[in-house]
């Protein structure tokens, strides 16, 4: 049971967990936020301009139903909740699309490099170089000994 609690210990204190978290309360609040401005604000605007009508209350009934009494379809409420996904939607895009930017620009700087690899960089030119000149000594030796053979 002790290492069960540890491993749980461990999992829940590990980053990813707690930004997690953090990210699901700042979510809700997020959203409470929007949907009061979607109700309070842009659901009264809409209705104003489309000629004073509420669209919370937008519904239909539907006359048969087994207890007699018809049921009413708010399909006004389903509109502000698809308006709250929407506006949630492109504001969640606007962050992403702009850390996404501070990421690309980090990226794009190219770190300098070590004076380990600067060294290891020197050693390998100076390998090519040696090589390419003792492929030349060769090379030239292999004539000399070509035209020997001729002779």
């Amino acid at each position: 049971m002790k290492k069960f609690m540890q491993e749980f210990k461990t999992f829940i204190s590990r980053g990813n967990v707690i930004d997690l978290a953090v990210g699901m309360i700042i979510g809700s609040a997020f959203t409470a936020i929007v949907t009061s401005v979607v109700n309070d604000i842009l659901m009264p605007l809409i209705g104003t301009i489309m000629g004073g009508i509420n669209l919370s209350s937008l519904s239909f009934e539907v006359p048969w139903n087994l207890a007699g009494d018809p049921v009413r379809i708010y399909y006004g409420l389903f509109l502000q909740a698809v308006l709250n996904f929407l506006i949630v939607a492109f504001c969640i895009f606007m962050i992403v699309k702009v850390i996404n930017k501070f990421i690309k620009k980090k990226e794009a700087a190219p770190a300098k490099p070590t004076k380990d690899q600067e060294l290891l960089t020197e050693i390998r030119d100076l390998l090519k170089a040696q090589a390419k000149a003792q492929g030349i000594v060769l090379e030239e030796k292999k004539a000399e000994e070509k035209e020997e053979q001729k002779v």
